[in-house]
């Protein structure tokens, strides 16, 4: 860690010994939910702090711009920080008067930090972090998508730890932009000035922090219990069949089966999913290996649901509690992480992990923009929404083919490939007119799901 980090500084300051009891490793998506449950004090509150967040790269706001528009708007001064990236000078952040972005060099410390605080007259808060380095990690731990990346940090209600932190950002601000920082320190000040003597009631940001971290375990556990289902429905397989490749391969589709069963509303989805993931990747001319991987990925999609919460398949996104919506954002993430054992399905778990890249470069895990997405996880993705449009899916009725298209549309250039978008299009409007069959089910998929042992070695 450089000598000039803010945690560092913070040591120095403090005493090692003195630092909150929270200091020590984590994950990011354990940060974001930590600096997600503290967002939504601000949310949820009257008052006028100041918020000083830090993203490393313009990128990491890009994603929480929509968030920050209405924190801005429940703030008296808001600071966003990042280094200079293609996105972040283009980023509109809001009309008002009282945010600021600034922009640091890509040697500033701030590339190595990930920081949110909230200093108001009645409490203070911070999530304060510094990402390892690659030597910091073992080689079988080293992070293989950004929501695995490791940060030493700590977050805090003292109001001493909070101040000091804001002190030293407020110094680095202080290089590029002597009058802003002047301007912060002046409200920071003018806060310390008029502290309410009635402490704010935090117990509801410490209960949403428990169940941000409940959640994060229980994913845990999830996958835990999968894995274990896994070699369970492994050793089913291996009395069929003794290729050890088709074993887990079969074990994996059984796994999806019964995912799709579990899913009442919507029992066909990796079925209908595949068929129209062939069916477009067939329409743009892939070749034949790539057209079998976007098939098999189509089939183990959410392969990582299967310990999920009924609350995941039956309600919309907008219907799930907190810990029940951690599972959906990170569904990606959860089957990628549970194909990851089957070194063979290397190309399948690399469709599947990119299922949720956007194409402006808003998506997850990694922000990939437009090109940068493989084909396939481009098709998959328009795939997976277009077919759940036509489902039932807790309040929202389903939707007719060209009523999903046209809601896939909407979204052209933003989520999904303008150029797919166009082939889905026409193939729709040909199935409305009965010149094409919308098709329910892949090419040569057996009942059961099993591929033959030519299919895995093919992989």
């Amino acid at each position: 860690m450089r000598v000039d980090a803010t945690l560092n500084q913070l040591k120095a300051y403090f005493g090692s010994d003195h630092l909150p009891s929270s200091y020590e490793v984590y994950f990011k998506n354990t940060l974001v939910a930590l600096c997600h449950a503290l967002e939504d004090h601000i949310l949820q509150q009257e008052g006028s702090p100041l918020v000083i967040a830090t993203f490393q790269q313009g990128k990491w706001y890009q994603q929480e711009a929509k968030r920050y528009a209405q924190i801005v708007q429940k703030s008296g001064k808001v600071v966003i920080a990042s280094t200079f990236d293609s996105g972040f000078a283009s980023i509109s952040s809001d009309d008002t008067s009282n945010v600021s972005l600034v922009e640091f060099a890509s040697d500033n410390v701030i590339t190595n930090e990930w920081n949110l605080i909230i200093i108001d007259t009645n409490y203070a808060a911070a999530v304060l972090t510094y990402e390892l380095s690659p030597s910091e990690y073992s080689n079988e731990t080293i992070a293989k998508i950004d929501t695995e990346r490791k940060f030493y940090g700590l977050w805090t209600f003292d109001r001493a730890v909070v101040d000091k932190s804001a002190s030293i950002l407020i110094d680095n601000f202080a290089k590029l932009d002597s009058s802003l920082a002047q301007e912060v320190a002046h409200y920071q000040q003018q806060i310390n000035q008029n502290l309410s003597p009635l402490a704010a009631d935090l117990t509801g940001v410490v209960a949403r922090i428990v169940s941000y971290l409940q959640t994060s375990q229980e994913q845990l556990i999830t996958l835990n219990r999968q894995a274990q289902e896994l070699v369970k429905l492994e050793g089913q397989a291996l009395k069929l069949n003794r290729n050890l490749k088709a074993n887990k391969l079969q074990a994996f589709l059984r796994m999806a089966q019964k995912i799709d069963q579990r899913d009442i509303a919507n029992p066909v989805a990796s079925l209908q999913v595949a068929a129209l993931s062939e069916t477009l990747g067939q329409i743009i001319d892939l070749p034949t290996l790539q057209l079998r991987r976007l098939k098999l990925a189509g089939l183990l999609f959410r392969v990582g649901l299967a310990e999920a919460p009924m609350e995941v398949f039956t309600n919309r996104a907008s219907e799930l509690k907190e810990k029940d919506l951690a599972f959906w954002r990170n569904r990606a993430i959860l089957s990628s992480q549970l194909l990851g054992a089957m070194p063979e399905l290397e190309s399948i778990t690399k469709i599947v992990l990119h299922q949720l890249e956007y194409w402006d470069g808003s998506g997850q895990p990694q922000q990939l923009k437009e090109e940068e997405i493989p084909i396939e996880s481009r098709i998959l993705g328009l795939a997976i929404y277009f077919q759940e449009l036509t489902q039932t899916r807790g309040t929202r009725e389903a939707l007719t083919p060209l009523q999903a298209l046209e809601k896939c549309n909407q979204l052209s250039g933003i989520r999904f490939d303008p150029s797919l978008l166009g082939h889905l299009d026409t193939f729709i409007r040909l199935s409305e007119m009965g010149m094409v069959k919308l098709p329910d089910h892949p090419s040569h998929v057996p009942p059961i799901w099993l591929e033959d042992d030519e299919r895995v070695r093919g992989l």
